[in-house]
């Protein structure tokens, strides 16, 4: 007689041979063929919002803060010199070579077409055809440019530099550390609405925006109000990636939450567009003055242009790998030597636990705990720091390291531990770890 579990498999073997008239191969069936199709709808969506979605935040950027306006010059009905490609890129915007029409580019190219970079009816003309990451025009019924909203993309993706420095195919994932946020926004004819918000007036507002610099942005600005640090230094923080993010709990430098609670923090309460989000935390009027005081603790808006997409954006984010470094870019047999530091003597994968390099579960600490100042960890609700997965530094190593960008490249980072955690590594050993941190 059989036993039982063969009699069960038996069965139902010969159920799916009754009903098929052969074996079913793996993830052939109807609700296989349903979560691969949403999955597949998920991601091209996901990317189209990530992309180009400004959730409404035009009303912000070109309705109450006029930046278009500056954008377009007052020889196009704007105010102001006007921006120029010279001056879009100098100050980090890219260009989608992939948005140009194929002929365009060739003729640019082959030298048959000149483009004056210095003519800000340039820019507009880019912007009409989607080619400024991160940026959408729009244009009124008299054809003039009528206002303009920010994407994901503006701050998330950078571009291969494959046509010419700051043009060509798109980096989704990528942060954009030549981006300068703060000055684009001191273009804006019209702060008072910041300035309102923060209590002060629009020439601080200004001082404030320009001292980020390039790369950095203060995402806590308008909870806290602190735009500076005790030492004087600007409290903005380095611009983070958006790439390998699956399997990471908690993906800010501070860890207010995971990718969707970002997602939806930074759409309604960075980029000002209109959804809804709730995050009671922010009622605290002693911790987060700024943001008790004008609701952002608890957001709706009718129609909310959110909320239904933010399923579609952490799915394509989730889907974005980190970037491989290049072949060549690093020494192989001293990367080996180092991987076994990494997870030996050097302690470094006590946190960074491979392959996603980050805790699997809760993966905060204090300040103490790593050996810095609690600055930027005072400003979150649980006073401390995310261990930063680690894949794809080499993407992410303009504008230096930790959230602040404090250490200029991976050998001080190296040096700070050693000294932290007095692990008394050789000159040998040191140069063996960082190469293998350039490997990952």
């Amino acid at each position: 007689m059989r036993a039982p579990h063969a009699l069960a498999v038996a069965v139902v073997a010969g159920l799916v041979l009754t009903v098929s008239g052969s074996a079913q191969p793996p993830g052939s069936g109807t609700f296989d063929r349903t979560i691969r199709t949403h999955a597949e709808t998920l991601w091209e969506r996901g990317r189209s919002i990530f992309r180009y979605d400004t959730f409404g935040d035009e009303a912000f950027w070109g309705g109450a803060l006029k930046l278009h306006q500056a954008i377009a010059g007052e020889a196009l009905g704007g105010i102001g010199p006007g921006v120029s490609p010279a001056t879009a890129l100098a100050v980090g915007l890219k260009v989608d070579i992939d948005a140009l029409p194929s002929h365009t580019v060739e003729a640019i190219r082959s030298g048959r077409l000149r483009v004056d970079l210095d003519d800000p009816a340039v820019t507009l003309a880019l912007l009409d055809a989607n080619a400024v990451v991160g940026v959408k025009g729009f244009r009124g019924a008299d054809g003039r440019l009528a206002s303009v909203g920010i994407q994901c993309s503006l701050c998330h993706s950078t571009v291969d530099d494959s046509f010419a420095p700051g043009v060509g195919h798109r980096l989704d994932g990528w942060p954009n550390r030549d981006l300068n946020v703060g000055a684009i926004v001191a273009l804006a004819p019209d702060l008072s609405v910041v300035a309102d918000l923060l209590d002060t007036d629009q020439a601080t507002v200004r001082t404030v925006l320009r001292s980020w610099g390039p790369g950095k942005f203060d995402a806590q600005l308008f909870l806290d109000g602190k735009a500076f640090r005790p030492d004087g230094r600007s409290a903005a923080t380095l611009i983070p990636a958006a790439f390998g993010l699956a399997g990471v709990n908690l993906t800010t430098y501070t860890g207010w939450g995971g990718v969707s609670h970002w997602n939806a923090f930074v759409a309604n309460l960075e980029m000002h567009g209109r959804g809804t989000f709730l995050d009671a935390r922010l009622n605290d009027p002693l911790r987060f003055p700024v943001a008790a005081r004008a609701g952002f603790g608890n957001v709706r808006n009718d129609p909310d242009l959110i909320t239904s997409k933010l399923p579609a954006l952490q799915f394509y984010q989730l889907s974005i790998p980190a970037p491989v470094p290049s072949h060549g870019s690093y020494d192989l047999a001293l990367a080996e030597q180092g991987k076994a530091l990494f997870a030996g003597a050097a302690r470094c994968a006590s946190c960074h636990v491979p392959p996603i390099y980050t805790e699997p579960g809760w993966n905060m600490h204090t300040a103490a705990e790593i050996g810095i100042d609690d600055f930027q960890a005072g400003r979150a609700p649980d006073r401390r720091y995310r261990t930063t997965p680690l894949a794809g530094l080499h993407a992410r190593q303009k504008g230096g390291f930790y959230h602040d960008g404090r250490f200029a490249d991976l050998r001080a980072v190296v040096d700070h531990y050693d000294r932290t955690f007095t692990l008394n590594l050789g000159e040998p050993q040191k140069r063996a770890l960082v190469e293998f941190l350039r490997s990952l």
